[in-house]
C-alpha cells in the first residue's frame, strides 16, 4: 500500500527509519519512499547509521589510480559514449606494451599504484592479447602495482569471441595474473535501459551470470552504477536490487563477492545521447540511498572523476572511499576534468573533518595467502 496522506507518509517514514536503526533490510518500496519524501538531512542520518556499522564515522580511504584505455575501437555503439570509433575508422588505436608500461611508470611517479584497463569491444583483439599483456604487467611490476584487468562487459565480449564459457575465461585470465575484473559496463541494470541505449551489449541476466562466474573463479569484483541518463527512479532501484541480490548469492556461496559499489554521473558532452548533467545534490542523495539499501556491501565509493571536489560531500551521505584519478580518456572525452594536484584535493575532505588514509587494492584471499 502506497501512503497518500501526510500522516500516512510520516508513519511510513518513521517505520522505515526504525528499520534502518535496527539494522534491518529495507525493501524497494521503502527505498522509493525515502527517495521521494526524505529530506537531505534524513538521508544523511540514515546513511551514516549504516556507514558506521562498517567504518569509523570520521575516516575515509582513497587510492590514486589511472585508467589505461588500451584501445578505442569498439562495436558496442552505446549512445552515451564519446570515446569509441568503429573498426577500420580513422583514429582507431591499440596501445603497444611499451605504451602501457610508460603510463604505469608515470602513475608510480605520481604516487599511485592502481591501474584500470578499459577499452571496449574490439573484435580484432583475441584472448591471448589480454593474457599476454596482463602476464607482462604482473611480471614487470610484481606487487608494486595492482590492476583492474577488464570490466565485466569487456570480459563477456572476450569470452564470446573466444567461444569459451565465463568460467573458463575467468580461469584463463586468473592464470595470467589477473586478480580483479570490475563491475564496469553495467550503467543501469535494466533490460529497457539497454534496449534504449546499448542494444549491442549483453542482457542484464547475462551480465550478472558473468559477474557471478568471476567471483566463483576466485577473482575480486566491484559493482558500479552510472546515473543521469534518462533512467527512472524505478530503474535505479531495480539496479540496486539486482546488485544486492547478486551479493547475497556470492556471500551464500562463501565468497567475499562485491568489494565495493561506485556510482558516478553521466557526462553528456560529445555523445550521441546528449542531455544535461544532474546536480551534485541528486548524486549525494543517490549515494545515501545506495548506502542504506546495499546493506551487504562494505564500501560505498564516491566519484572524484565526475564530481571533482563536490564528490567529497558524499562522505557525509554514506560514502567511505574514493579514488584520485590521473587519467580516464573515456570520461574525459565526455567532459570530465581531472586535477592532478592530489595534495590540494586531499585538503578538502580533511577540512571537512575526515582522516584520509591511502589504501592498496586488496588481493583475493587465495593469492594473499600464497
Amino acid at each position: 500500500m502506497v501512503p497518500e496522506t501526510g500522516l500516512e507518509i510520516d508513519s511510513s517514514m518513521a517505520a522505515v527509519g526504525a528499520k534502518v536503526a535496527r539494522g534491518e533490510r529495507i525493501t524497494v518500496d521503502d527505498a522509493h519512499l525515502l527517495w521521494t519524501h526524505a529530506s537531505d538531512e534524513e538521508l544523511k542520518r540514515l546513511a551514516s547509521l549504516v556507514r558506521a556499522r562498517y567504518h569509523d564515522p570520521k575516516r575515509a580511504t582513497y587510492m590514486v589510480m589511472r585508467i589505461i584505455n588500451y584501445t578505442n575501437v569498439c562495436v558496442a555503439q552505446c549512445d552515451y559514449c564519446a570515446f569509441y570509433v568503429l573498426p577500420n575508422q580513422e583514429g582507431g588505436y591499440v596501445m603497444t606494451r611499451e605504451d602501457v608500461f610508460a603510463k604505469i611508470d608515470e602513475l608510480l611517479e605520481l604516487g599511485g599504484d592502481l591501474v584500470g584497463f578499459n577499452g571496449g569491444f574490439n573484435p580484432k583483439l583475441p584472448l591471448h592479447y589480454y593474457a599476454d599483456l596482463f602476464s607482462a604487467v604482473r611480471e614487470r611490476y610484481g606487487d608494486k602495482v595492482e590492476f583492474y584487468a577488464l570490466t565485466i562487459a569487456e570480459f563477456m565480449f572476450l569470452a564470446d569471441r573466444a567461444n569459451l564459457s565465463f568460467a573458463d575465461t575467468a580461469a584463463r585470465l586468473r592464470d595470467a595474473g589477473v586478480h580483479w575484473i570490475t563491475g564496469g559496463g553495467s550503467e543501469i541494470l535494466t533490460e529497457d535501459f539497454r534496449k534504449r541505449h546499448a542494444k549491442f551489449k549483453y542482457t542484464v541476466r547475462e551480465y550478472l551470470e558473468a559477474q557471478k562466474a568471476v567471483v566463483d573463479a576466485g577473482l575480486r569484483t566491484t559493482a558500479t552504477m552510472v546515473i543521469g541518463f534518462d533512467e527512472t527512479l524505478e530503474e535505479r532501484l531495480e539496479h540496486l536490487d539486482r546488485t544486492r541480490t547478486l551479493q547475497d548469492a556470492c556471500l551464500a556461496d562463501g565468497h567475499d563477492g562485491i568489494f565495493s559499489f561506485l556510482s558516478w554521473t553521466y557526462k553528456p558532452y560529445g555523445t550521441a545521447l546528449g542531455g544535461r548533467e544532474i546536480t551534485p545534490q541528486e548524486y549525494w542523495r543517490n549515494i545515501a540511498l545506495s548506502r542504506i539499501f546495499l546493506d551487504n556491501v562494505k564500501h560505498i565509493r564516491t566519484s572524484v572523476l565526475t564530481l571533482n571536489e563536490d564528490a567529497f560531500r558524499a562522505l557525509e551521505y554514506g560514502a567511505d572511499d574514493f579514488d584520485l584519478p590521473v587519467e580516464d580518456e573515456v570520461t574525459q572525452k565526455a567532459g570530465a576534468t581531472i586535477d592532478r594536484d592530489l595534495d590540494r584535493l586531499l585538503t578538502v575532505p580533511r577540512a571537512m573533518g575526515y582522516e584520509v588514509e591511502y589504501r592498496h587494492a586488496a588481493r583475493p584471499p587465495a593469492v594473499a595467502a600464497a
